[in-house]
């Protein structure tokens, strides 16, 4: 058989391909585990992964919950306003985020006008210098008009 090489796209591919099946297979695991148990069946754990077949090297696994009906719902009641908690307090660290994202958008907007005036008004400042030395060098008109003749 001749080896091809496969391009990188491709490879990357078949890379997430194996580690889809790998958590596919962890999903499957942990589903037959938790089958296993309302059979009642023993559950071994392999390496990563627990199945409900005893497997070399495997141990079993005691999954036996003694919590009562009531502490089973309240632990559940717990788990959901945890959950509820959480995502409030997400979508109020977003709202924040975005809050202080658009703050520093506006700063640096400020920040470049700010900039640009301060250069327009240097420019205009020397140039008003420029001007003034200028007029300083010129002699000066005077400022006397004569109307008539000149005396002899």
């Amino acid at each position: 058989m001749k080896a091809t090489k496969l391009p990188k796209q491709r490879i990357t591919g078949l890379l997430i391909a194996a580690g889809l099946f790998a958590m596919a297979a962890t999903a499957a695991a942990a589903t037959a585990a938790s089958t296993a148990q309302s059979n009642a069946q023993g559950t071994w754990r392999c390496g990563n992964t627990y199945t409900d077949q005893p497997c070399k090297g495997g141990s079993e696994v005691k999954v036996d919950d003694s919590r009562s009906e009531t502490d089973r719902r309240a632990a559940d009641a717990a788990t959901r306003r945890d959950e509820r908690r959480a995502d409030e307090l997400e979508h109020s660290r977003l709202g924040r985020e975005k809050a202080a994202a658009e703050s520093d958008r506006r700063a640096t907007a400020d920040a470049r006008r700010n900039a640009i005036a301060e250069r327009k008004l240097a420019s205009a400042e020397k140039l008003q210098q420029a001007r003034l030395r200028k007029l300083a060098t010129e002699p000066r008109k005077s400022t006397q008009t004569f109307k008539g003749q000149a005396k002899p």
